[in-house]
C-alpha cells in the first residue's frame, strides 16, 4: 500500500510540475493525511523549499451550520484568501487532494444554510486561476468512506481495494510509464481542442435526455485541454485524471433546459441528485433537483454571475473514466466521464484580451455533468450551418 501512495503522490507532483525552490501548498480533508504526507515527500524529492498542508474538516463545517449564527455563514476571514494570494505572488505550486472522507457530515441540516458557507473554496482562487499565477494539480485521494459510498454492495475492505484499483486505472498508474501514457493522452486531447478552436463556432447545441441547450460562444474563444501553462510559461496538468476539452462561453447567450446525468457533489460533500436547470438569456431562471437543491441555490446566490455559465466541456468516449460506468460522487472524476457545463467563473485566458472583460467573473465555479452516449453535440456557424461535433461519444470533426 505504501508504494501505491508514493506512485499516486509522484504523479500529482508531476502534474503540478513542482519546481526546485517553490513553496507547495497542499489542500486536503481530514482523513487524507497519508496522501498528504506522500505528496509532501514527493515535493521535497523535487527540491521544494517548503510544503504547507492545509486540512479542511467537514465536521467542523457541520458544527458551524448547526450551531452558528445564520447571518455569519457567508463570512470568511480575510487571511484565508490573503494566504492564497501571497502564495501566488511568490509563484508557488499547489496540489489538491480530492475525494470523499465524510459523506454524511452535513446530513439532516438545513441545506439552504449549509450552502451559504462556501468553504473549503475561497473566492480568491478564481482570480489566481484566471490569471494563471500558480502551477497546480488536483488528484484523487482514496479513503475508506469514499469506497463505501461508491460500492455500497461490497464489504468495506473490498470496496476500498476496488476504489484503489479503479483510481489507478483512470490515473494510468497501471501502465509501465504513467507519465508517458499521459503525454500520449494529452496529445490526443490537445489535437481535439485545436480542431474545435479552428471552427470558431458561434454556438454549440446539445441534445440528449432532458437536455435541449444552446450555448453561445464569444467571438475570440478557443478550446483547451487541461494542459496549462502559467503566465510565466511553466507547463502543468491541473486535473489528473482528465479527459475533457473545454472553452469559456458567452455568459449572456445560453438558452434552453438541461438535466444532469450524474449526481453533483459540492465541495463540502453535499450530494445533489436529479439536477434540472432552465436558462433564459444566459441566466438560470429555474433550478430544481430531486435532492438537496437548496444547497446549490444558496451557493449560487453569491453573485449575479453564479447563475450564468463559465465553462462548456466536451468529453469523448476514448477516456478511461466513462467506460467504467462508476459514479464516483466526486466532480474531478465524474466531470471527466461525461460532457459538462459549469455555473460561475469563466476563463479569461481562453479569449483575446479585448474580450476578456466579457468572461464570467463570478466568485464560484460549480461543474455538473450533462453528457451520456445519447448526447448529440453540434456546432453552429455564424451563417447558421449546423456541424456534427459529437455522436455517441465519437468526434465528428
Amino acid at each position: 500500500m505504501a508504494d501505491r501512495w508514493t506512485r499516486l503522490a509522484e504523479l500529482a507532483v508531476h502534474g503540478a510540475n513542482v519546481q526546485p525552490g517553490q513553496v507547495v501548498l497542499v489542500t486536503a480533508e481530514i482523513g487524507n493525511e497519508e496522501g498528504a504526507r506522500a505528496v509532501a515527500a514527493a515535493a521535497y524529492e523535487r527540491d521544494a523549499k517548503f510544503v504547507d498542508v492545509d486540512y479542511f474538516d467537514p465536521w467542523v463545517k457541520r458544527a458551524r451550520v448547526e450551531h452558528g449564527d445564520p447571518e455569519t455563514l457567508t463570512f470568511v476571514p480575510e487571511w484565508y484568501g490573503a494566504k492564497y494570494l501571497a502564495h501566488a505572488a511568490e509563484n508557488g505550486a499547489r496540489v489538491t487532494l480530492a475525494g470523499v472522507t465524510a459523506p454524511g457530515a452535513l446530513a439532516g441540516l438545513d441545506m439552504a444554510l449549509a450552502g451559504r458557507d462556501m468553504l473549503p473554496r475561497v473566492r480568491e482562487l478564481g482570480e489566481i486561476v484566471g490569471q494563471r499565477l500558480t502551477n497546480w494539480c488536483i488528484a484523487p485521494c482514496p479513503h475508506r468512506e469514499w469506497g463505501k459510498l461508491v460500492y455500497p454492495e461490497l464489504p468495506e475492505d473490498e470496496a476500498y481495494e476496488k476504489l484503489w484499483r479503479e483510481l489507478e486505472h483512470v490515473l494510468r498508474l497501471d501502465e509501465p510509464d504513467a507519465v508517458k501514457a499521459w503525454d500520449e493522452r494529452m496529445a490526443a486531447l490537445n489535437a481535439s481542442a485545436r480542431r474545435l478552436a479552428a471552427r470558431q463556432f458561434d454556438a454549440i447545441e446539445l441534445r440528449g435526455p432532458g437536455t435541449e441547450l444552446t450555448v453561445g460562444m464569444l467571438a475570440t474563444h478557443t478550446w483547451w485541454a487541461a494542459d496549462f501553462t502559467t503566465a510565466k510559461g511553466l507547463r502543468h496538468l491541473p486535473n489528473l485524471p482528465t479527459e475533457e476539452v473545454f472553452t469559456t462561453p458567452d455568459p449572456l447567450r445560453t438558452e434552453g433546459h438541461v438535466a444532469s446525468t450524474k449526481p453533483l457533489v459540492l465541495r463540502d460533500g453535499t450530494i445533489i441528485r436529479g439536477l434540472r436547470v432552465r436558462f433564459e438569456a444566459g441566466t438560470a431562471v429555474e433550478i430544481d433537483a430531486d435532492e438537496n437543491v437548496e444547497a446549490l441555490r444558496s451557493q449560487l446566490a453569491i453573485d449575479e454571475g453564479a447563475l450564468r455559465l463559465g465553462e462548456l466541456a466536451l468529453v469523448d468516449r476514448q477516456g478511461r473514466i466513462g467506460p467504467l460506468e462508476t459514479v464516483f460522487f466526486n466532480t474531478l472524476l465524474d466531470e471527466n466521464a461525461a460532457s459538462h457545463i459549469a455555473f460561475g467563473m469563466g476563463f479569461p485566458f481562453l479569449v483575446d484580451e479585448a474580450e476578456s472583460g466579457r468572461v464570467n467573473a463570478s466568485g464560484t465555479h460549480v461543474d455538473f455533468m450533462i453528457g451520456s452516449p445519447e448526447l448529440e453535440v453540434d456546432g453552429v456557424t455564424a451563417a447558421g450551418e449546423r456541424v456534427p461535433v459529437l455522436r455517441g461519444g465519437d468526434w465528428q470533426i
